[in-house]
């Protein structure tokens, strides 16, 4: 009897005849369950709250003339009701600042054209999820298939359909128009609104319809002429900014508490927290280090969030268990909830970061950049790092990757963001998706809406340089070198596409998946994910298993 990986053509075919279009199934919208309305009362209510109640008591004080009469108790009330309305009406400021597109422009134009391509390629192997021997280093990749016209009733095609569709409302494929769809690569390529194809310049035309032959290849069914209202597409750095206000007391809060944990690892740990031209960090590096002979420093790229207060359960541990070795925490400010700070509104793009974080590290001596005069006397063991990235740190990790993969000698991805993120499920889920529970509205409402995150997010979001290859890590099969850590309850990415596309390219040993873990719970004290985490960036060698 054959199987699938042996005759993946006439499976395939026979697949997509038995099983139903995916990409024409109605996506119904999910009925909102009890955890959606005790988050909401419990925790959103009263934050969303403090702005208005805080209007309406100043407000009244003041048109009623009690403010001259009220206690002292009630004068304390007055003067923090006071700051919330100055600092909401900041606030307000600072939202509409971003009500245009970002700044991210066309970039090069051959280069989008071939992530176009490679987004395409992408699938089109023919690679089982499983049942190969992970040393074969000669297995093909998808950057080595053709892209051919596909049948309709191709799987690879239905799957392709049904997962493009994710960009525009996840509306069935069919109903998605010429229109529709030249907006969507309008703003893929040029970050800019469409009007209409007969407006743009002959360069522009060309550029639309070669990538629009391609898809339509690639999805193997033409997409119709006109305009269809119902499929507007998601463009996500043009489309308003979904902000929800939030108040003082609670920036003031963050503020603190990242700023006391700042103290308690410079006090605790002999950490330093340094600013290097505009780029905070805390670095420990522990007495007696040498470079040449001591283990490679770690450099941790936090995720979307509180910053170090949502660490901190987990950064202690970090440094207790590394203190052989220096540790580096690249701190941001703009996805930390840190308003006060100069640089909140002021993402640094893929290149400004991945330039002067290595210029830091050529700072610290951990690495140096070759040359014709260095290539000779610069050693691989000495001259790199283990760079271990949470979430949204696996773009800054993927900027790295692109730009310096040499100075990169082992990579740590946990619930990473940056694989599959052109599919859509990222943006979809995080910024479009109607929350339906607790866990989804708490993390909308007190992370994607929060201004900086959006700001972030839905102006400086670059899907081109967030996208991260398999062929693009260096020993990505290497489970010595390269280990990721997924979740496959994870709300925010389908982690399921993720491991098929991880393990279809040969990473079985290097993968630790949990079909229960949630996002984050990889990094929770005392869990397993945690202690193979660290016992992973102690010792190269370890055997880690999955749950």
């Amino acid at each position: 009897m054959k199987t699938v990986a042996e005759n993946p053509i006439e499976n395939r075919s026979q697949a997509a005849k038995i099983y139903e279009d995916l990409s024409e199934k109605a996506h119904l919208p999910r009925r909102r369950d009890l955890s959606f309305y005790f988050v909401l009362i419990i925790a959103v209510l009263p934050v969303w709250s403090a702005v208005p109640l805080s209007w309406a008591f100043v407000v009244y004080s003041l048109y009623s003339g009690n403010v001259w009469s009220l206690t002292w108790k009630g004068q304390i009330l007055f003067a923090i009701g006071l700051v919330e309305v100055f600092f909401s009406v900041y606030h307000y400021h600072l939202s509409r600042c971003i009500t245009e597109a970002g700044p991210n422009g066309a970039g090069s134009i051959s280069e989008l054209q071939a992530a176009f391509k490679r987004v395409l390629q992408s699938g089109m192997a023919d690679l089982p999820e499983y049942g190969y021997d992970e040393e074969d280093v000669g297995r093909p990749g998808s950057p080595e298939e053709d892209l051919i016209a596909l049948e309709r009733d191709d799987s690879r095609a239905v799957d392709f359909r049904d997962y493009l569709r994710t960009w525009f409302g996840k509306v069935p494929w069919s109903h998605i128009h010429r229109d529709e769809m030249f907006a969507w690569l309008y703003w893929s390529i040029y970050n800019a609104p469409f009007t209409s194809f007969e407006a743009l310049p002959f360069v522009q035309q060309k550029v639309l319809l070669d990538v629009l032959q391609m898809i339509e290849k690639r999805a193997g069914s033409p997409i119709p002429e006109g305009s269809n209202p119902e499929a507007r597409p998601h463009l996500l750095t043009l489309d308003p900014v979904s902000v929800a206000w939030r108040p003082f007391m609670w920036y003031a809060g963050v503020a603190l508490s990242n700023y006391y944990h700042r103290r308690r690892y410079e006090a605790q740990w002999n950490a330093a927290v340094v600013t290097y031209k505009g780029l905070d960090y805390i670095v420990r590096v522990p007495h007696g280090w040498s470079v040449q002979k001591g283990p490679r420093p770690v450099v941790f790229l936090h995720g979307l969030g509180l910053g170090l207060t949502q660490y901190k359960m987990f950064l202690p541990n970090l440094f207790r268990a590394l203190k052989d070795r220096p540790v580096l925490i690249l701190l941001q400010p703009h996805v930390s909830q840190e308003i006060f700070h100069p640089n909140f509104f002021k993402p640094m793009n893929r290149h400004q970061t991945a330039d002067l974080l290595v210029e830091l590290l050529e700072e610290l001596g951990w690495v140096q950049r070759r040359s014709e005069d260095s290539a000779a006397s610069v050693s691989e063991e000495t001259n790199s790092v283990t760079v271990f990235s949470h979430s949204n740190g696996s773009f800054i990790h993927a900027w790295l990757l692109k730009s310096y993969p040499e100075l990169v000698s082992r990579s740590c991805f946990v619930d990473p963001v940056t694989f599959c993120s052109w599919e859509g499920d990222l943006c979809y889920n995080f910024i479009y998706r109607r929350s339906t529970n607790g866990l989804e509205l708490l993390m909308k409402y007190f992370v994607g809406m929060e201004l900086g995150v959006a700001n972030f997010l839905q102006r400086h979001f670059d899907w081109n340089a967030n996208a991260l290859w398999y062929e693009q890590i260096p020993n990505a099969r290497d489970p010595s070198k390269t280990m990721f850590f997924i979740g496959g309850r994870d709300a925010i990415v389908d982690a399921s596409r993720v491991k098929r596309y991880l393990t279809s390219h040969g990473i079985r040993k290097g993968l630790w998946y949990d079909p229960e873990g949630i996002h984050g719970q990889a990094l929770l004290s005392g869990g397993a994910g945690h202690a193979a985490i660290i016992r992973w960036l102690r010792e190269p060698d370890s055997n880690l298993t999955s749950p």
